[in-house]
């Protein structure tokens, strides 16, 4: 997942998988085996953070 080289491409595929089969970013980074702290700042990196209520990436 986090392997591909583009940001926005990772933005969508994240925000789906946190739609659809995660309860938080925890919960998606402890499936997949990532850290969240490396999501974050990839998607920061193109001005979107975390919404812990609306659990998906949106713009800052």
């Amino acid at each position: 997942m986090l392997e591909t080289k583009d940001t926005y491409l990772l933005l969508s595929i994240v925000n789906m998988k946190l739609r659809d089969e995660s309860e938080n970013l925890q919960d998606l980074c402890l499936t997949y085996n990532k850290e969240s702290k490396d999501i974050v700042a990839r998607l920061e990196s193109i001005g979107y953070r975390y919404d812990e209520v609306l659990n998906q990436f949106i713009a800052k």
